[in-house]
């Protein structure tokens, strides 16, 4: 009995060193000399002493008609860029700005970053550079949320928003069937990883970390979270990245998974300060444009959440694509899509101010709004 309870207890204490030492977060690499990663993008010093890396694309800012922020996704950097196609960069004469968000890349931690220094992030990157008053956003899949933030928090600041395939979390304010739908089709082990995400953030780093259990398809980048479509072609365009020497995997998170993966998945799982289903209409008077771009196969981001948010936001133009995945945005002329509806509105896809979807049980939808009819497919 005596050799029991001293088993028993050497485990618990085991246990809770672990627990102990599961929830500090590890400290991030520090950027630059001595010894920390190299910093090889141009940055900005925003006003908490932090630096923002990024990269500029596109017409001359001075010389540039439309100036747009794109907000990359989970586990990436501004190198991974926006499929805009030169044509339309020149015809529009568009400035495009990149940049990594913290934690990621050249741009430093963050370790009070919220859903509102995200959006102040972006502003105070569009003041440093001198971007006017106004300017455009783009966010793609994780990056969706920050660009839900910017509607928020800086609506005043916003020329449009354009948000492909944005994250969704499965804890907004959603209807039951809803909710239980939509994650209720995530695999076993997504569903896993995002509870621990809402429901014990400090453990997340660790469980991501450990060895014994397989974790999230999605959070790994695995073949199981995409469509065959999508595999196919983000399989290219990484092909294509590597040989040019474009994208460096290692990159992203280089500071350490804790301060770039693991505070995206814990903000947009967490409990968020507002209910992205009352943001107000930025543009009551129509001089620009809100819309989502979702694929009806996407793994990723169920499409049951975005129709939900889409019909409670009648301002929003809402573009559903029966047969797309989560690489929406990378397929045959989307990205060109995306933009020109986004910098020119009404005055190229139509009188309707919001598409939306129209289905039938068991049947994929397809947007038939009169702006979707005169643009083509989405």
């Amino acid at each position: 009995m005596v050799a029991l309870s001293k088993l028993a207890l050497v485990s618990a204490v085991a246990l809770l060193g672990w627990a102990y030492q599961a929830t500090r977060p590890p400290p991030p690499a520090i950027l630059g000399p001595p010894g920390g990663p190299v910093i090889t993008s141009p940055r900005i010093r925003l006003k908490d002493g932090r630096h923002l890396a990024y990269r500029e694309e596109g017409v001359r800012r001075e010389n540039a008609r439309f100036r747009i922020i794109f907000i990359h996704g989970f586990s990436s950097t501004k190198e991974n860029g926006f499929p805009v196609s030169q044509e339309h960069v020149e015809e529009l004469g568009i400035y495009m700005l990149f940049f990594d968000r913290a934690g990621y890349g050249d741009s430093d931690a963050n370790p009070k970053r919220s859903l509102k220094s995200d959006a102040t992030d972006v502003e105070e990157l569009a003041d440093a550079l001198q971007l006017g008053d106004k300017f455009y956003v783009v966010g793609c899949s994780m990056g969706g949320y920050p660009a839900w933030s910017c509607l928020n928090y800086i609506p005043h600041r916003l020329a449009g928003v354009a948000l492909a395939a944005p994250a969704v979390n499965y804890w907004w304010t959603l209807p039951a069937n809803v909710s239980r739908t939509a994650y209720g089709k995530l695999h076993v082990r997504d569903r896993r990883t995002f509870w621990i995400a809402h429901h014990a953030p400090s453990l997340l780093h660790a469980w991501l970390a450990q060895k014994w259990f397989r974790v999230s398809p999605i959070v790994r980048g695995e073949r199981d979270a995409f469509t065959a479509k999508d595999w196919e072609i983000l399989t290219e365009l990484w092909r294509k990245k590597r040989e040019s020497g474009q994208i460096d995997p290692a990159k992203a998170t280089q500071q350490g998974t804790y301060e770039s993966l693991c505070r995206d998945a814990t903000i947009l799982f967490g409990t968020w300060e507002f209910d992205p289903t009352e943001i107000k209409n930025p543009f009551p008077d129509g001089e620009g444009v809100v819309s989502i771009w979702q694929g009806y196969q996407d793994k990723i981001v169920q499409v049951e959440i975005q129709r939900y948010v889409a019909q409670k936001l009648p301002w929003v133009r809402y573009h559903e694509h029966p047969e797309a995945g989560h690489a929406l945005p990378d397929m045959d002329g989307i990205g060109d899509k995306i933009i020109r509806e986004l910098l020119l509105g009404d005055a190229k896809l139509g009188a309707n101010r919001s598409c939306r979807v129209y289905h039938t049980p068991n049947v994929p939808p397809v947007c038939t709004s009169a702006c979707a009819r005169s643009s083509g497919t989405v």
